[in-house]
């Protein structure tokens, strides 16, 4: 609906809803309703009014089911393939942009001119935006995840600790004291979990059997967030120092990810195995190695001090005491 307001260049006085969920809690009697909190913080964000239709009387919503079936059918039909959310939202823009140009039965002006229009009786929009995420506050459970929405998130907090979850349509944000600690796409299924190998890299530094059999690293694996360099470089690294200590060892460098990011460790790790390193160190050599490059100084332009230049001292002279017989004087 933030995008309405900023595609109609203000905000409509009266809005009317079907009975949505995400808006209305109980239906009570004719017209009223109990509405959500985040949906009430929500319309007196933008100030604008809510209305809700009958259920099952579709003719009170006007030609709404006729407009979004003529928008289907030109628009959606075959159903597009796009890449993700904003793909789809900017085809749909651009949709909306072209039937701007359409004139109704009965009109004699094209869409774009009657809504131009109709522009100034709306209401300014808010300076501010407003975060649409339906907020929760959970507790972390044993296995260190909390319950949104009927599905576990991992998180990096111990057992207990009340922390704040974010959902948004794609994704799910938990926070705890002011700052982000874990970030997951969002689950649409039902009693799922979902679960981050790098909240649990301190646990398994402590218990490095762990990690073979471990869930969150086969989420990795189905993820693409394991490559096969990881497997050679943790091979490496049993061989050299035992599969306990192995294992631990390549605990460490996936830790590295949390200071450097995991695109830049991944492209370390790969490095490390393709010259043959089985070593942490190696790998944080790699991942530091671009600061240790230091820029060749640039020529100063010393001005009128260079009239106090000097050559640089002979020693020529030093060979007049070079003498070619002994010495003849006498201690």
């Amino acid at each position: 609906m933030r995008g309405a307001f900023g595609y109609f260049g203000g905000v409509f006085r009266l809005l009317r809803y079907d009975n949505l969920a995400s808006a209305v809690r109980k239906i009570l009697r004719g017209h009223r309703r109990e509405e959500t909190a985040r949906f009430v913080a929500f319309r007196s964000h933008w100030r604008f009014a809510a209305e809700f239709c009958t259920p099952g009387e579709g003719h009170e919503k006007g030609g709404i089911e006729g407009e979004v079936g003529y928008f289907r059918r030109n628009h959606l039909v075959p159903v597009p393939e796009v890449a993700d959310l904003d793909a789809l939202n900017a085809l749909l823009l651009a949709a909306c942009r072209a039937d701007e140009a359409r004139v109704l039965d009965g009109r004699s002006e094209a869409v774009g001119v009657a809504m131009a229009a109709e522009r100034g009786h709306l209401l300014r929009p808010a300076d501010e935006g407003f975060d649409l995420a339906e907020v929760t506050f959970p507790l972390v459970d044993k296995q260190g995840c909390v319950t949104v929405k009927t599905n576990a998130y991992s998180v990096p907090a111990r057992a207990g600790t009340r922390v704040e979850a974010r959902v948004h349509p794609l994704h799910v944000e938990i926070w705890h004291g002011g700052r982000r600690i874990a970030r997951h796409e969002r689950c649409h299924s039902r009693r799922q979990q979902v679960l981050d190998l790098e909240h649990y890299l301190d646990v398994l530094g402590h218990k490095p059997g762990a990690l073979a059999g471990s869930r969150p690293l086969e989420q990795w694996r189905r993820a693409g967030r394991w490559p096969a360099c990881h497997d050679v470089l943790w091979d490496r690294l049993r061989a050299r120092h035992g599969k306990q200590n192995g294992t631990r060892a390549m605990v460490a460098v996936l830790m590295l990810g949390r200071e450097f990011g995991e695109e830049r460790l991944r492209a370390a790790i790969a490095t490390a195995v393709s010259l043959g390193a089985c070593d942490v160190a190696a790998v944080r050599y790699l991942l530091g190695e671009a600061a240790l490059h230091k820029a060749r100084p640039t020529p100063v332009d010393i001005g009128e001090l260079a009239r106090y230049d000097r050559p640089m001292p002979s020693v020529a002279d030093y060979d007049t005491l070079l003498l070619s017989g002994p010495c003849a004087g006498r201690a």
